[in-house]
């Protein structure tokens, strides 16, 4: 159809979190040594236009509390040369103990988004 596949997005969005984590000063892989995960529970897409193989896309994420024990990633995908929207949308995750218990985010983590 001339553009990327739909689930893509969903990979998208995957990206920008990981590296929004990574330039807050933690990775994912050390989240989880700190005993946190981040298992999504929700995720939603607005497809607004269309990317091809080779596109240069920019992603920029958003990170916000999203009741007492999940976080709301917003992720906007435009066409780096014209800013041209591909996809917008967001994830859910629930932050979890290592057994799967629902927990606050604890407080360094918060922390790293504000900053």
């Amino acid at each position: 159809m001339g553009t990327f596949y739909n689930a893509r997005a969903l990979d998208w969005f995957e990206v920008g979190r990981t590296e929004l984590l990574r330039n807050s000063g933690i990775s994912y892989a050390e989240i989880e040594k700190q005993g946190i995960m981040l298992p999504l529970v929700q995720a939603h897409v607005n497809f607004m236009g269309r990317a091809r193989y080779d596109d240069k896309l920019l992603i920029v994420t958003t990170v916000k509390p999203d009741g007492k024990a999940s976080l709301r990633f917003d992720c906007h995908i435009r066409h780096e040369d014209t800013g041209k929207a591909v996809a917008d949308g967001y994830t859910v995750h629930a932050v979890t103990d290592t057994v799967g218990k629902p927990t606050r985010p604890p407080k360094w983590m918060l922390e790293l988004f504000n900053n």
